[in-house]
């Protein structure tokens, strides 16, 4: 089937989205509490106490979906109406997984600091933002400077990613009994997605029992890769992100990819296709993990990795086991935090969601180490657990 002809024909016909009322305006009566005179007793309550906007509007269960267009998964900048397609199928996962209120909001900028205004200023409308689709490393920046407008922020390039890679990944582990402290991971990409992964393993690495492991004290084994090879110590083009992951990863290595899978136990690709060949499989460890996420052509094509060796191969595809997908991630993540009332995604947020992911799997084996992406279960579960950490942290408005 031609998935592009059939949604190409599907959009013509009508709109994937709608805002649709939530109450009966029939009579008089509704009008007169749903507009003028009633409504405005509303408005006054908000405004003698702002937080009461929580409680009486749709700020309680709505999330904006905010892209520049820039880095379109697959597509690259195409720019914000290019992007509003994509990003109008991100609300309609929302809105089907965990019943958010989700709408798209593209905009005609990609200058940072426009970006970061933009978002504060619609800020009071909706209670969370789902950055999407913003290049990095402006994507780093814009993220971090709205960390403190009262909501939860989340650019889900980075962290969707990062956490349904860390429960694969987990169960992968447990698959071929390794220890991720004694493990050599190779990550090819250093955009938003590969250096949020990189950085949730590290911390991952640090929390018992991995602490008790013989890797005490000397960090993570973790190679990145960008375009240009080893994010090493002789390159002099990093930028800012990519010399915090050199300085993270203490990588005292320079090469290629291929000099970097040589006795590699992991290999996450979130980069381009078709850049890791067999001949590089065969030069990793034994009982070899490769994650080829790039879509819609992953890294490497799943049956060549598996004929050069590798015991578990995961992707971004639906048609092919594993599927390591951000929509078993975010809906939950996002569900959890307005349920908590949390004013933040955290660290200890996000770790929950992915132990929820990994502990959901029952039956482990080399071709089911994550959930099912239709399985509407998996955002409750991920919801419950992000809730939980939220309130535990002291994240949440009073």
């Amino acid at each position: 089937m031609n998935y592009g002809e059939k949604s190409i024909k599907i959009h013509k016909k009508k709109n994937v989205l709608r805002i649709i009322p939530n109450v009966k305006l029939e009579t008089k009566d509704d009008l007169s509490t749903y507009y003028t005179p009633g409504i405005a007793a509303v408005s006054r309550e908000i405004a003698s106490d702002k937080k009461k906007i929580f409680d009486l509007t749709i700020k309680r269960n709505t999330v904006a979906v905010v892209s520049d267009g820039s880095a379109v998964l697959g597509l690259g900048n195409i720019g914000p109406e290019g992007a509003l397609p994509v990003m109008e199928g991100k609300s309609l996962l929302f809105s089907e997984f965990v019943g958010i209120d989700a709408f798209p909001i593209c905009l005609a900028t990609q200058d940072t600091k426009e970006i970061i205004q933009c978002v504060k200023m619609i800020a009071p409308v909706f209670g969370g933002i789902n950055l999407e689709d913003i290049s990095a490393p402006r994507c780093f920046e814009i993220e971090d400077a709205l960390q403190n407008i009262g909501i939860p922020v989340m650019h889900d390039d980075q962290h969707g990613t990062a956490v349904v890679v860390l429960a694969g990944l987990i169960n992968a582990l447990k698959v071929v009994k390794k220890d991720i402290t004694n493990c050599k991971i190779v990550i090819s990409g250093a955009g938003s997605a590969g250096v949020a992964v990189a950085k949730l393993l590290i911390v991952y690495s640090q929390l018992s029992p991995h602490l008790t492991s013989p890797c005490k004290g000397e960090g993570l084994n973790i190679i990145v890769l960008d375009s240009k090879g080893m994010i090493g110590p002789k390159r002099k083009d990093l930028n800012p992100s990519k010399k915090e992951i050199l300085d993270i990863t203490k990588n005292k290595q320079d090469g290629f990819l291929g000099d970097a899978m040589k006795n590699a136990d992991v290999f996450i690709g979130v980069s381009a296709p078709n850049i890791l060949s067999e001949k590089m499989v065969k030069t990793m460890a034994k009982k070899s993990i490769i994650f080829a996420m790039a879509n819609p052509v992953p890294e490497i094509d799943p049956a060549l990795a598996k004929k050069a060796g590798a015991e578990i191969v995961a992707t971004g595809r639906s048609d092919f086991p594993n599927q390591i997908n951000n929509v078993l991630a975010f809906p939950g993540i996002f569900r959890g935090a307005l349920d908590a009332k949390a004013i933040k995604i955290t660290q200890s947020m996000k770790l929950a969601a992915a132990f929820a992911l990994s502990n959901y799997v029952k039956k482990l084996s080399n071709i089911n180490i994550i959930p099912s992406a239709l399985d509407r279960n998996v955002a409750k579960l991920v919801a419950k657990a992000v809730a939980k950490a939220a309130i535990d942290e002291g994240v949440v408005r009073c």
